[in-house]
Parts: C-alpha cells; sequence; structure tokens
C-alpha cells in the first residue's frame, strides 16, 4: 500500500497544548500538524496528501478537485457542513466525522448553566464584587431569590444521546423530564406540541440539530407560552432560538432567566443582540460546552480510530 500522508489544517482548534496526539500520529505513515490554515494556502497544503483532517476549515468542491491524491477527509466535529458532500461522494472522497465525544462535557455545561440561573450565581459574584456583601447588615446576602430544581419540570428539545445525559442529570436533582415534539420530525406520543409543552415547564433546555425546521424554533410565540418564572438554556446551535426576540423576554421580565453556548454566528464579529450590557439575568459562554480535556481527547482517538477503519477496508462513522 502506498504511504499514507495526512495534515491536520487546524490544528489548534483542538488541541490548546493539553492532548496526547500520538494515536493519532501512528495512524499515518506521515502527518503534519498545522495551527491553523488560510484560504490561500489550503491547496497547495493538501497537495500530495491522502487524507486532511479539519475542523472548520471549508473544503469546496474546487479545493477538491484540485487535489486528485485525496481519499479521505476526517473532520474532527460532529457536524460536516463546512465539506461540500456532494462533490466529495462524486470524487470518490471518503468523509467521517466524530460522534458523541462531547456528550459528558456538555450534559455537565447544561446543569451548571440551569444552576447558576436558579441560584442567580452571576448575581451574587457581581453584588460581592460591587461590596454589597462587605456591608450588609446580618451575616449573608439574599437580595436575588433563590430556587430549588427539585420538583420543578425540565422540557427536552431533542433526546438523543445528549437529551437523555440531560434527562439524567435533571432527574438526579429531582425534576420531572418532559420531552418535546421536534418540528419536521414524525409526531410521536411521548413528544409533546410546543404548544401543549411549552407552559409546563419550569426550566427548558435544547439538545437539536439546526436546520431548516428548527432555525428560529423558539421565538417570541413560544416564548410568550412559557411561565414567567422559566429558564431556557441552550447547548445546541444557534438560531434556534430567535435571539432578539429572547433578548426582548428578558428585558421585559416575562422569563426566570437565559443562558446560551452558541450563538447564530460564531465569532460574534458583528455583534449578536445577546451580547448587548442591559439584558438581565442571561449568562452567554462562548460555545465551550463541549471542550473539556475529556472530550478533546476522545476526538483524538475517534480520528485515530475513523483513520484505521478506512485504511483496514472497514471504514467506521462515515458520513459520506
Amino acid at each position: 500500500m502506498p504511504a499514507t500522508r495526512a495534515a491536520f489544517l487546524d490544528y489548534s482548534s483542538l488541541d490548546l497544548g493539553d492532548l496526547d496526539p500520538a494515536p493519532l500520529k501512528a495512524s499515518f505513515d506521515e502527518l503534519q500538524f498545522h495551527p491553523s490554515t488560510q484560504p490561500a494556502e489550503l491547496i497547495e497544503r493538501m497537495q500530495g496528501l491522502t487524507a486532511v483532517i479539519s475542523n472548520k476549515i471549508h473544503l469546496s468542491a474546487d479545493t477538491l478537485k484540485a487535489c486528485p491524491d485525496l481519499k479521505l477527509i476526517l473532520v474532527s466535529a460532529t457536524g460536516t457542513n463546512n465539506v461540500d458532500l456532494n462533490a466529495a461522494r462524486e470524487l470518490g472522497i471518503t468523509v467521517t466525522n466524530c460522534q458523541g465525544y462531547g456528550t459528558p462535557s456538555v450534559a455537565q455545561h447544561t446543569l451548571m448553566l440551569l444552576l447558576a440561573l436558579a441560584t442567580r450565581l452571576p448575581d451574587y459574584q457581581r453584588a460581592i464584587a460591587a461590596g454589597q456583601w462587605q456591608t450588609s447588615k446580618q451575616f449573608c446576602l439574599l437580595d436575588f431569590p433563590i430556587v430549588e430544581l427539585e420538583g420543578k419540570t425540565l422540557g427536552l428539545l431533542g433526546h438523543g444521546e445528549l437529551g437523555g445525559a440531560v434527562a439524567r442529570l435533571a432527574e438526579a436533582f429531582g425534576m420531572r423530564v418532559l420531552s418535546g415534539q421536534i418540528p419536521g420530525r414524525p409526531a410521536r406520543p411521548d413528544r409533546l406540541p410546543l404548544a401543549e409543552l411549552l407552559p409546563q415547564v419550569d426550566a427548558l433546555t435544547l439538545h437539536c440539530p439546526l436546520n431548516e425546521h428548527t432555525a428560529n424554533m423558539i421565538g417570541a410565540a413560544e416564548l410568550a407560552l412559557l411561565k414567567p418564572s422559566a429558564f431556557v438554556v441552550n447547548t445546541a446551535r444557534g438560531g434556534i432560538i430567535d435571539e432578539q426576540a429572547l433578548a426582548d423576554a428578558l428585558r421585559s421580565g416575562h422569563l426566570g432567566g437565559a443562558a446560551t453556548d452558541v450563538l447564530s454566528v460564531e465569532p460574534p464579529v458583528h455583534g449578536n443582540p445577546l451580547l448587548a450590557s442591559d439584558i438581565p439575568r442571561l449568562i452567554v459562554t462562548p460555545h465551550s460546552a463541549w471542550g473539556s480535556v475529556e472530550a478533546r481527547q476522545r476526538i483524538i482517538g475517534q480520528l485515530a480510530e475513523n483513520a484505521r477503519g478506512f485504511f483496514s477496508g472497514q471504514p467506521v462513522r462515515v458520513v459520506s
């Protein structure tokens, strides 16, 4: 078999210097690591390669056609929208992805955000920084009402592996879990329509993909169906919630709070309605829910498995 040559085009998107790349290195005869790759560098770097590894680098039809030796694309994430899958299929290039690597990390992050909202953690941190506890007339500061999760109802939108993990953690806190019907999917008796689900829940968490059916799935009308005390947590994809509508609902006091790890454009170089400084009871984290050391090391392992499977004639996690 000819020597296998590969390159990781945007390695710094995965490794912060805290991962072990040895399993990946062992999967090829030669593997180059590029911290990042600019569009003008792409085709030159891909010449003569058997495989490329990429997280977010855009691999267009023209780019793939310019690399006749390429046989395998390893996407170091679940989403493959950065690869022209039709072109890859026509050119006989196999595309694989990584799956389920971040479930514990994202589930943990989801509950962290929900707990921070319920306990008003950011508000108390700001109060201490402002000296309010230091000047309190009693031993504690209770200016921001705290609520318990036990006995509350959690609504899940997306009940796959990740939604199931979040459900188990929520149940450990004594919450009742209800599942909602995702638009565009076949109806199921154990999935409640949004109009029926939303008025019942004390917290809503999102774990579904962004597509033509789920874009702005939670808009002003849906937010209005929630209790004024309800929490909303999005660790799925930006754009599933109408961001302006969410900002408006929080400003009007209709919602107990919201938290999001995702925005519709990332990074938000041109700003975003949810980054305004005057929105109360909002937590924004920078798409970091997936990024534990353990989750990122699992990606290394899955990339190695995908490469070994392809070269042994038993490919795994194939998307195209």
